[in-house]
């Protein structure tokens, strides 16, 4: 059976969602659609990887139970966890899950993801949406702009 591919253009902002809960996986959907995402879902660890280390996905959105039956278990959380910093740069990382407290940020880097979404308050997904990329914008722009001038004045 031929599968259908969907490609990632210039123009896209893509979103890569690892979410086994249907409706966490509606709702993150949801959110991404409204602000303008073109999301791809991904169904065990093997497929998330594999689309993560192929594109450069915005926005990430996985769960502590992704396709496991406890924390520990998660592989892709375990590898986003311990990735190197130039494979995971061009993201944000959510997390959605029932042991996190929303907007709290010690608590998202302790986890070494960039937000945390308690699933109880998975309403204010498209806000933080919002808040993660603009916060990441922000702190990368200074980085950037010296990349550039480094790159323009050396030649």
């Amino acid at each position: 059976m031929p599968t259908e591919l969907d490609f990632i253009t210039t123009a896209d902002k893509p979103a890569l969602l690892g979410l086994s809960t249907p409706e966490w996986l509606d709702a993150a959907m949801v959110a991404l659609n409204e602000h303008g995402y073109k999301v791809h879902t991904a169904g065990t660890h093997a497929d998330f990887m594999a689309r993560f280390l192929q594109n450069k996905y915005e926005i990430v959105i996985t769960e502590e139970l992704f396709a496991a039956n406890s924390f520990e278990e998660n592989e892709t959380f375990r590898a986003l966890q311990v990735m190197p910093m130039p494979q995971r740069r061009h993201c944000s990382i959510i997390l959605l899950g029932d042991s996190v407290q929303t907007f709290n940020v010690l608590q998202a880097f302790q986890m070494s993801v960039h937000a945390v979404v308690n699933r109880t308050e998975i309403f204010l997904l498209g806000q933080l949406i919002q808040k993660v990329v603009e916060d990441r914008e922000y702190f990368w722009k200074t980085y950037q702009e010296a990349q550039t001038m480094l790159t323009q004045s050396v030649y």
